[in-house]
Order: structure tokens, then sequence, then C-alpha cells
């Protein structure tokens, strides 16, 4: 017997080499299909930016008006002004030291604000401005007086007194400007007329023959 020539085992070696080479691939492509499939990472939401939980600056909380009496001129000097705050209430005197004048009243708002009236219509508007001055007007007899009264200090301010002398009744008002200057109405019974001036060193005047002690003006 005659054993297989080269070309034989030449061609028995490449079929060999082919049927690996099948094998290999068929291999591959199963374990490629088979492999699990990597999902692509989830997308993550960015966190919502934190709220800022700093409470707000409270806002400048406004001066109360604090008690105390103001004294000035209008700005035409024809008469003089007074206010007297206390407690939520105020008090003023307008007079032009010969015969007219008017006591008005109200409300002081937290503001500062005032609206006071008094008889005949007569009416102030103004505003207590940072506890030192008030600056307003007077409306009264159809005039209008702007005016602006400064913080008064002792003995300046506001001063009335009243009596009845033989069956009359009296009824004077008084303001005291910083400077010492006094400027007035007596009304007796139904006649005004220029106050006299109080005296500074007892703080008394004598009208129609009486002598009074005027009072400071409170509401």
């Amino acid at each position: 017997m005659k054993r297989p020539g080269p070309l034989l085992t030449l061609l028995a070696g490449l079929l060999l080499g082919l049927f690996m080479l099948v094998l290999n691939t068929t291999t591959g492509t199963e374990a490629a299909s088979s492999a699990p499939r990597k999902e692509p990472p989830a997308a993550t939401a960015s966190p919502a930016p934190a709220r800022s939980t700093a409470s707000p600056r409270p806002s400048p909380s406004r001066s109360a008006v604090t008690d105390g009496s103001y004294a000035g001129r209008t700005d035409d000097g024809s008469s003089a002004v007074a206010v007297s705050v206390r407690g939520g209430r105020a008090i003023a005197y307008f007079c032009d030291g010969r015969s007219r004048e008017s006591w008005l009243k109200g409300d002081v708002k937290d503001d500062g604000g005032l609206r006071l009236t008094g008889t005949d219509g007569a009416e102030l508007n103004g505003t207590v401005q940072e506890n030192t001055r008030i600056r307003g007007s007077v409306g009264i007899a159809g005039g209008h007086y702007a005016f602006t009264a400064d913080r008064a200090r002792k003995p300046s301010g506001l001063y009335r007194a009243t009596a009845t002398v033989r069956g009359a009744r009296i009824d004077g008002g008084w303001i005291v400007l910083q400077n010492g200057r006094q400027v007035g109405v007596v009304t007796r019974g139904s006649e005004a007329s220029a106050a006299p001036a109080i005296d500074p060193r007892t703080g008394a005047v004598t009208v129609g023959g009486r002598h009074l002690t005027p009072r400071p003006v409170t509401p």
C-alpha cells in the first residue's frame, strides 16, 4: 500500500484550517450576541437652586411723635402759631396779636400729620418734622397762612387764661416765642383786642383790673 502523498497531506491541513476558522467565527458571533448590552447612563437632573431662607430686611420704623410744644410765626410775619402735642392729640392757637384768633384741635397721625379744626371753618394742616418743628398752613376767615413752628422750650410755648370780671367772660391766649416776644389776643365778652404781656418774672398778667396767671396749654 502506498502512503498518502504530500498533496493529500496539504489538502487535509487546509480543510482542518478552514474548519477551525469557521468554528471560531461562529463562536465569536454567539458570544457577542449573548453578552448583555450596556445601557447608557441615565441623565441625572440638576439639583434645583436652593431658595434663600434669609428674611427680608425690615423697613425702618418711623419715629413716634413725642409730646411737646411748638411756636413760630407765619411766613408773611403777620401772625403767630403755637401747637401743643400730647398723647396723639394736638391743640393749636393762631392769632395776629390784634383781634383775629382761632383755637383748633384734632389728632396727630403716626407719620406726624396734623389736621386740626376750629370754629367758623378754621383749619390747620401740617406735619411734625423729626420732632423739631411743625411746617404747615392755617386757613381762617378766607385767608391762608403758611407757617413754621419750632420746638418750644419754657418759657416759650402756648398759654391761656380764663376768668369772669364784672359779669363778662374773659378768654386770653398767648404765644411766647423763642426770642421772648409775646403775641396774644384777649376777648372780653364779644370784643377782641391785643393781650397785655405776661410778666416773665411772675408769669402773671392783669386783664380788666384782675390779676390772672395764664397756664401752659395741653390737649
